[in-house]
């Protein structure tokens, strides 16, 4: 497969926008475990 810059970039893009996503939705469901007790509205 012939991979010049642009196919590289769209790789390394692509990656980093999973890679994002995966650490959000990490910090939301430590975030939501952490705050679990204190009730609907954070009180």
């Amino acid at each position: 497969m012939y991979m010049d810059a642009v196919v590289i970039a769209g790789i390394g893009t692509v990656v980093l926008m999973v890679g994002f996503f995966v650490g959000v939705g990490v910090f939301v469901a430590r975030d939501a475990r952490h705050h679990h007790d204190e009730g609907r509205h954070g009180r």
